[in-house]
C-alpha cells in the first residue's frame, strides 16, 4: 500500500513559495523582529525589576536574539531565564536559518550557470548534429541520384 501524500498547511506553502522565489529574508526578518518585540513584553512582564519599560525589553531582546549579548540588562528571576533562554534558542535558530539561506542562494546560481552553460554546449551539438546530416542527406541524394541513372 502506498502512502497517502500529506496535505501541506497553508505556512508550509507560503514558505515553499518564499524559497522558490528566493524572497526567505524579508520572512526571516520579520519573524525576527516580531519575536523581538514579543520577547521584549513577555520579560518585562515577568521580570520588572530588570525590565522597568517595554523599551529595556526589546532592546534586551534583539540584542539576545542577535546573539550579541551586551550583559548591560539580564533576567533573574525564573521566569526572565525562560523567557531568555527561549531569545537565545530563536537567535541562534534565525542566524542558522540565516547562513543557510545566504549559502543556498549561492548554491542555486552556481547550479543555473552551470545548467545554462551545459543547454549552450547541447545546443551547439545539435547544430552541428544537424549541419553533418544535412551533408550526409545531401551525399545520400547524390549517390541515389548517380545509382538512379
Amino acid at each position: 500500500m502506498t502512502p497517502q501524500p500529506r496535505m501541506q498547511s497553508r505556512l508550509e506553502r507560503s514558505i515553499a513559495r518564499a524559497v522558490r522565489r528566493r524572497r526567505i529574508f524579508p520572512y526571516l526578518a520579520g519573524v525576527t523582529l516580531a519575536l523581538g518585540l514579543l520577547a521584549g513584553f513577555l520579560v518585562t512582564l515577568v521580570d520588572r525589576k530588570d525590565f522597568p519599560n517595554f523599551g529595556t525589553g526589546v532592546w534586551w531582546a534583539i540584542v539576545t536574539l542577535a546573539t550579541v549579548g551586551y550583559g548591560d540588562v539580564v533576567p533573574h528571576t525564573p521566569w526572565g531565564r525562560v523567557v531568555g533562554s527561549a531569545v537565545i534558542i530563536l537567535g541562534v535558530t534565525f542566524l542558522a536559518f540565516l547562513t543557510a539561506t545566504v549559502t543556498s542562494y549561492f548554491v542555486s546560481a552556481e547550479q543555473e550557470r552551470g545548467k545554462a552553460e551545459e543547454l549552450r554546449k547541447r545546443e551547439a551539438t545539435d547544430e552541428e548534429l544537424r549541419e553533418l546530416l544535412h551533408r550526409l542527406e545531401s551525399r545520400l541524394a547524390a549517390i541515389e541520384k548517380k545509382l538512379d541513372r
